[in-house]
């Protein structure tokens, strides 16, 4: 069977899922937490493994095995990726399309983003702050699952018509596991294609809109006929006229942008990803240094809530191993959700690096983790903590001191934009433009992504109409509530994982053949 076919099959059972009564969006949001939404709340507390989603098993069960089968990469090849990186192996004449600080800068331009502002915080709102301890070790092993991806998709790559490369764990399943799992790379390209649209499309314009939305809001005040809110489809959408202006206005960039391809997507967030991280990461580090003498308890409190988290069922056994454990889920979910590690994403802009050798494009990425989660997550972190934001959490409120209602509780971006005006004049502002920057690259890396499932799935003739497709997607998530979109784009993600997930451990053997002969050269 043709790819054509098979994607028009998956694309039908997609949307008759999404379109049947009864199933429809409440399928797609139980993806993340299977198999623990089978179960009763009372089995789940008398027996809490039970609650640990499959995908958190997969992701993180996955990296821990390619982490001791490749002998740790993520520790003895760092400093080769920052060399690779800095351009000491450069070649103009190799084979691709982007150099590998552009490549880089491409990857990280969809992977930091909204999780690095709002994740973060949302972690430690619901797990305390011992949530960011397993984020860390998340990141640590999902650096050997970048390494991993990158490597195969470098190493499974093919150049089109076009002499362009084209990449990634479709490539990878397809020519790595040969024409009999072709079906598995149509599964993922499809749900890539439709995590385009929606998480790194849609939900991006969203927070951007929304973002602004509240910072004109104290300005212009809620009866401004800009401002005003107009219920078209009650819950779905009800835009006011400046998120319309903006949407027309974000779809304008994003398209200049995607419609000119991959060199100058390359271009446009090799310059806009180092800008936006460091704005956001001076800014972090002045608060963070600005109350020094708050770092030290910080770190100390993260360390000790993370095994040890005050448990909101005093004195009972089980109510402490459930605190913990709801930590450590909160850590391991976020962490995974802000690195995309094993979620094979990333490995479609690596593909695309100047290079002959796979496993050196694979040092690259690496870094990502290191960058996205163990850097900039851990900065926000820390300005949550010094600045004494996390008082205003559920954590904090139902497990320290009752005392802080409900009505004072922040999350999410606004628990952020909180920690850094407590830190520094302006600071939510700065969030503010922080949101617009990594919305804007998100968007621009993402419909790369897209592109790429495209033309594997239906040939490049096809790839102009995705890229009109994705700019109205920019206009349309603007202006839309966004709650079922971001469950249908989530369980698209989840989606996308598992059959990269599966190449990466049927051809771990033949990616420990590629490191070995590598390492012997270099």
């Amino acid at each position: 069977m043709s790819k054509q076919k098979y994607a028009l099959i998956v694309f039908s059972i997609i949307a008759v899922l999404l379109l049947s009564p009864g199933i429809g969006v409440d399928f797609y949001d139980k993806v993340w937490s299977f198999p623990g939404n089978f179960f009763s709340e009372d089995f789940k507390n008398n027996f809490p493994l039970t609650s640990i989603p499959l995908m958190v098993f997969a992701l993180l069960g996955t990296g821990v095995y390619m982490t001791f089968k490749l002998g740790f990469p993520q520790l003895k090849h760092v400093l080769h990726g920052i060399k690779v990186t800095r351009g000491d192996y450069d070649d103009v004449e190799d084979e691709g399309d982007l150099n590998h600080f552009k490549a880089l800068s491409t990857a990280l331009a969809a992977t930091v983003g909204i999780g690095n502002i709002a994740g973060v915080a949302i972690a430690i709102y619901y797990g305390g702050p011992g949530a960011l301890f397993w984020m860390w070790i998340t990141a640590f092993f999902g650096t050997a699952l970048k390494y991993s991806e990158c490597t195969l998709a470098l190493k499974y790559r093919e150049t089109d018509k076009f002499g362009n490369t084209a990449g990634g764990p479709m490539y990878t399943i397809e020519n790595g596991l040969g024409p009999k799992w072709r079906w598995l790379a149509v599964t993922f390209a499809s749900f890539a294609v439709i995590c385009s649209f929606f998480t790194g499309n849609a939900i991006q314009a969203f927070t951007l809109t929304d973002q602004l939305y509240s910072q004109f809001l104290p300005l212009l005040g809620a009866e401004h006929f800009l401002m005003t809110k107009s219920v078209v489809v009650p819950g779905i959408l009800e835009p006011s006229v400046i998120q319309i202006i903006l949407g027309i206005i974000l779809a304008t960039i994003v398209g200049s942008v995607i419609l000119g391809g991959i060199k100058r997507i390359g271009n446009v967030t090799g310059y806009l990803v180092p800008i936006m991280a460091t704005i956001y990461v001076f800014t972090a580090l002045f608060i963070v240094l600005s109350n020094y003498d708050k770092v030290g308890n910080a770190f100390s409190t993260i360390f000790s809530m993370a095994f040890n988290p005050p448990a909101e069922i005093a004195g009972i056994s089980a109510g402490a191993f459930i605190a913990f454990l709801n930590t450590m889920m909160m850590g391991v979910k976020r962490g995974l959700f802000s690195s995309e590690a094993g979620q094979g994403s990333a490995a479609i802009a690596h593909s695309t690096a100047k290079t002959k050798y796979s496993v050196r494009e694979g040092v690259v990425a690496l870094l990502e983790p290191y960058i996205d989660t163990i850097i900039i997550c851990t900065l926000t972190g820390l300005v949550i903590m010094v600045t004494d934001s996390w008082h205003l959490t559920e954590f904090y409120s139902k497990r320290i001191d009752p005392s802080i209602t409900q009505d004072m509780w922040m999350n999410s971006s606004v628990l952020t934009s909180h920690a850094f005006a407590q830190g520094v004049p302006f600071g939510d502002k700065i969030v503010t433009l922080a949101v617009v920057l990594f919305a804007i690259s998100t968007a621009i890396s993402w419909s790369f992504y897209g592109d790429r499932a495209t033309e594997y799935l239906f040939g490049s003739e096809a790839i102009k109409y995705y890229r009109y497709v994705y700019v109205v997607m920019v206009f349309v998530g603007s202006i839309l509530l966004l709650e079922p979109v971001w469950i249908f784009g989530d369980a698209a993600l989840g989606f996308m994982t598992f059959p990269n997930l599966i190449a990466i451990l049927l051809l771990s053997t033949k990616l420990k053949d590629l490191s070995a002969k590598y390492f012997e050269k270099y």
